[in-house]
């Protein structure tokens, strides 16, 4: 393990699953982050864990130094709600990664409301 992982290990806060809805299941993370690199170690020690590896998207924002950035991992849009959030709370030098396993039914734009549930959870729980 790389001295960022490790740091990236320690500093991963998981929630776990904090809601589900018609079978999908969703989970949010997070850490502390100062730049894309320690970003992608969050991701890479979030998906040592078999489960989350697996998980139909893990999307995701970051409020850096330099900017935000985001990914939806196939959840379009979803990367921009969690974003919008984290500016909203003026949450800078972190991320949040929402993570979704599909549950067999489309949820339509109900989706964004429980990305922004997961993220809710995430934001009260710090």
């Amino acid at each position: 393990m790389t001295k960022k992982t490790e740091a990236a290990e320690k500093a991963l806060t998981k929630l776990g699953v904090v809601l589900t809805d018609r079978g999908s299941k969703y989970a949010v993370s997070g850490a502390p982050v100062q730049s894309r690199e320690e970003v992608d170690a969050v991701l890479s020690t979030l998906k040592e864990d078999r489960s989350y590896a697996k998980a139909t998207h893990n999307t995701w924002a970051a409020m850096l130094p330099t900017g935000g950035l985001k990914a939806d991992d196939g959840e379009s849009g979803a990367g921009m709600v969690i974003l919008r959030m984290m500016e909203r709370e003026s949450l800078s030098n972190h991320v949040i990664i929402v993570t979704r396993w599909y549950g067999g039914k489309k949820l339509g734009g109900d989706r964004f409301r429980r990305v922004q549930d997961a993220v809710r959870a995430y934001l009260d729980a710090g």
